[in-house]
């Protein structure tokens, strides 16, 4: 018979060394569960990861911008009268009696300098702090003085943005950026207008601590906006969900369209190309359940899942080890009943789950008939073709067959 490759006892027979499973042996321990209202209420109720949660919204309003070495300061120092410690006795056709410092840059150690008060701390504090230990320190010697302190160019206090949002670090105003800002500043609302909204993921890495939301999160839910914090990095990723389809589905996907007719087994990869998919809609993607081969009360969906969970839903782990935090789970869901429809509407998709609808009993046994079909007619056939080339060389006419036509000459 042809092939287009070598047999895979070929393959196992070649092997100069190998590593074999029993085929009776569980290679990877599951858990199974039926798809019920208890499993669904469990699965809706599951907190997802949260920018509010994880770093606490800032409760205390907008985060404080602090200088920071590099930072560049101007300083102007004010005195109630002329004579005193900046302003001359004779500066009469001043309008204020002030001066203003030349610009400087916070040094290394984070520090600025002052005529009359030298050193004055400036990393890790506000330009209010600056400004009142500077009056402190001229107090004595200064009339009245008042100090303002204004920043020239920030360059400590900043947000990295970067990924398909562009890559960018941008200076912080004191104003109270979000989120959306900072990304919108980058240019990659919706990663420039070139992908979905659903398609993207935000990261926010503060301090040791990271989380991930949708795009569309930030839109739709406005505590989830946060007010970026000096440091912050925001990673703006593409990442389509989508999820693969095997067995007896009326559809390949983008690979084309199995008939009702055929045994062979579907495999295709589809994208969510929404928001929230169903199982109900996900199924559907990938052409419903075929008539002739599915069995609709075996549809499984594969995923992992949080051992947390599954000890809520009342899943006894005892067989899993203790530090297993995710646990291989199947979820089957009876399209037989007709409430699996209404559960299957509720029961939403994950990025990267496999389904699989598994084939009726029925087809199995279509199967073997259709092997053993094919096996009696080529036998047939062949036992035909053999007598006619029997009598063709015996000098018979033979002019007809039930496969084959033959002529003598």
């Amino acid at each position: 018979m042809p092939i287009n490759g070598p047999q895979s006892r070929d393959i196992d027979r070649s092997a100069t060394a190998s590593i074999s499973t029993p085929r009776d042996a569980v290679v990877y321990d599951y858990a199974l569960l039926d798809i019920n209202p208890l499993i669904l209420q469990i699965l809706e109720s599951n907190a997802s990861d949260s920018f509010y949660r994880t770093f606490g919204a800032h409760r205390g309003g907008i985060p404080i911008v602090r200088i920071g070495v590099g930072d560049v300061l101007q300083t102007s120092i004010f005195e109630s009268s002329s004579g005193g410690l900046f302003v001359a006795g004779d500066a009469t056709n001043r309008s204020g009696s002030y001066v203003t410092l030349p610009v400087q840059t916070v040094s290394g150690k984070g520090t600025i300098s002052i005529p009359y008060a030298g050193a004055v701390r400036a990393a890790g504090r506000t330009a209010v702090e600056i400004q009142q230990d500077i009056e402190t320190k001229l107090a004595k010697r200064a009339i009245e003085p008042q100090v303002i302190v204004n920043v020239v160019e920030q360059n400590a206090d900043s947000v990295t943005v970067i990924g398909d949002a562009g890559g960018n670090k941008l200076k912080l105003t004191g104003s109270g950026e979000r989120i959306l800002d900072v990304i919108s500043k980058a240019g990659g609302g919706a990663a420039g207008g070139k992908f979905a909204g659903y398609e993207l993921l935000v990261t926010l890495q503060r301090k040791g601590r990271t989380a991930t939301v949708p795009f569309t999160t930030l839109i739709n839910e406005p505590a989830e906006n946060l007010f970026v914090a000096p440091g912050d990095v925001v990673y703006v990723k593409r990442q389509p969900k989508s999820f693969v389809a095997f067995g007896a589905l009326a559809s390949t996907g983008a690979s084309g369209t199995v008939s009702e007719g055929e045994t062979s087994a579907v495999s295709a990869l589809f994208a969510f190309g929404q928001e929230r998919l169903s199982l109900n809609e996900a199924i559907a993607k990938a052409g419903g359940l075929s008539d002739g081969r599915s069995n609709p009360a075996q549809v499984f969906i594969f995923r992992p899942e949080s051992r947390e969970t599954l000890e809520r839903m009342g899943v006894n782990l005892k067989n899993f080890a203790p530090d297993q935090r995710v646990i291989p789970t199947v979820y089957r869901a009876n399209y037989r009943d007709p409430s699996c429809f209404f559960f299957a509407q509720r029961f939403q998709m994950r990025d990267k789950d496999v389904i699989y609808a598994s084939n009726s009993d029925a087809t199995e046994v279509l199967k073997v008939l259709g092997y053993v079909n094919a096996w009696m007619t080529t036998a047939g056939n062949a036992f035909i073709q053999g007598r006619a080339i029997g009598d063709i060389a015996s000098g018979a006419h033979v002019l007809s067959n039930a496969s084959t036509v033959v002529v003598a000459p």
